[in-house]
């Protein structure tokens, strides 16, 4: 395989189709609701846990086996079964449509594969192995999630709502990109950290003093 093209994507309102009911599946469904994706489920049986997000209208459960027109409207598929054989048909059906479509544990059939990602408000870090072993990924994420504290996610609300100030009030582009990296290399992140929050406001306003 070629070396991957890494892609955010917008999956807000965007039909997902996930094939089966397991405990992998489930892990799939509840990052694709994160993201504000619809989602459809397939599968005969389910998790407890998906159950209960049907009965809560948070998904649109199909309880039977899968059918090609499971596909109709989907933006993303994946086929999560512990059955290669009905794996493998929800590829050919997949690539017959021109579908994204990733498959558990069988990157060679996938056309896209699903990193392993660290969340801390709008920050998002992904790590990748392309397939090729998920829990050094996993093992990378967790020595990431060290280093990036929930601070990240405040200072990305505070850097989002000055930025904004920053863009209405200032013209010039040089002076922009100044004043947006003296909050980036100000002590402000440390400031959440400690919960120092009453000279925030102080060091914002030194940042954008011209």
């Amino acid at each position: 395989m070629n070396c991957l093209y890494p892609v955010y994507l917008n999956l807000d309102q965007q039909l997902c189709l996930v094939v089966g009911g397991g405990k992998v599946a489930e892990r799939k469904i509840c990052s694709l609701l994160e993201c504000g994706a619809l989602v459809r489920v397939v599968s005969p049986q389910v998790t407890p846990l998906i159950e209960q997000y049907s009965r809560q209208n948070k998904l649109e459960l199909r309880s039977r086996d899968y059918q090609t027109s499971d596909l109709d409207g989907a933006f993303l598929v994946f086929a999560a079964t512990n059955q290669p054989q009905v794996n493998q048909r929800v590829v050919e059906d997949c690539r017959q449509r021109n579908l994204p479509i990733n498959v558990v544990d069988n990157p060679a059939a996938c056309n896209f594969t699903v990193p392993s990602v660290i969340r801390r408000g709008k920050l998002a870090i992904a790590v990748s192995t392309g397939g090729a072993s998920p829990l050094l990924a996993a093992k990378i994420r967790r020595q990431l999630e060290g280093h990036f504290g929930p601070e990240y996610g405040d200072f990305l609300e505070i850097l989002a709502d000055v930025r904004q100030q920053v863009l209405n009030d200032v013209e010039d582009i040089t002076e922009r990109q100044e004043i947006f990296k003296k909050l980036i290399e100000s002590d402000i992140l440390e400031l959440i950290k400690e919960g120092k929050h009453d000279l925030i406001k102080e060091r914002i306003d030194k940042c954008l003093s011209r």
